[in-house]
């Protein structure tokens, strides 16, 4: 048989057209087999660091109310002399009580101790702190045989300290200016008095100074219930703080 030569031309083009569809149908993008899962990026460990601050009375006679710690950012200052003191201030400076510490903006950590420190006393409080959170630390807590002092260390930067490494300092007595320093009975919550601790009423000059120290029946005041062995000098406590971790 014989095919002429637009036939056969013809029957090469249909094949070869078959062959290319062939191919295309082997080559669809509907590929059936799962795609590779992503591999995650590592989440980097959280660095964590502790610190160990160890507060030291060094008074005769004025028992010290629970030292109240806290953690914060550059910022935050828990006083400012010759500024008006905050409620949470006050409440150390006049009861001892630092509750309301924590709920200062910008604070991030605190920590208490374990009750009263004694004259001649020391006692250790470690935080533990996540790095990116390491900033500055305050210090506070009340003379309880008083109407409103304080002492403490107010906002030092601890970013620099290494582990191991130490820093020790010394805190002057404030006086919160909330409490005019009657040192009446009932007034103070010190076992001197046993009195009234917070007082909301502010009756003294309302501003954060160095506290002039307490007067006594001896010095003329004649309805203090307090006697020379109250005084204080500064410093009136000593604070180490380290970095142990």
């Amino acid at each position: 048989m014989k095919y002429s030569m637009n036939k056969i031309t013809k029957y090469r083009l249909s094949a070869a057209a078959i062959i290319t569809v062939l191919g295309l149908s082997g080559c669809s993008d509907n590929n059936n087999s799962p795609s590779p899962e992503p591999t995650p990026t590592p989440t980097p460990d959280t660095l964590m660091q502790t610190y160990s601050i160890t507060v030291t009375n060094l008074t005769a006679n004025q028992p010290m109310s629970p030292i109240a710690i806290a953690a914060h950012s550059s910022d935050v200052m828990l006083w400012q002399a010759g500024e008006t003191a905050n409620i949470a201030l006050e409440k150390i400076a006049e009861g001892g009580d630092a509750s309301d510490v924590a709920a200062i903006e910008g604070i991030g950590v605190t920590a208490s101790g374990a009750g009263i420190l004694m004259p001649g006393m020391s006692e250790t409080i470690t935080i533990t702190l996540d790095e990116a959170d390491i900033a500055n630390l305050s210090v506070a807590t009340m003379l309880v045989n008083t109407n409103d002092a304080f002492t403490g260390l107010n906002s030092y930067d601890i970013s620099m300290l290494a582990v191991d490494a130490m820093v020790n300092m010394k805190g002057m007595v404030y006086d919160a200016g909330t409490e005019a320093n009657s040192e009446e009975k009932g007034t103070m919550p010190g076992p001197a008095d046993g009195g009234e601790g917070f007082n909301a009423a502010r009756d003294d000059v309302d501003f954060v100074h160095i506290h002039p120290g307490v007067l006594t029946m001896y010095d003329g005041l004649m309805d203090s219930v307090l006697t020379p062995s109250h005084r204080f000098d500064n410093p009136a406590i000593a604070i180490s703080i380290s970095r142990t971790q």
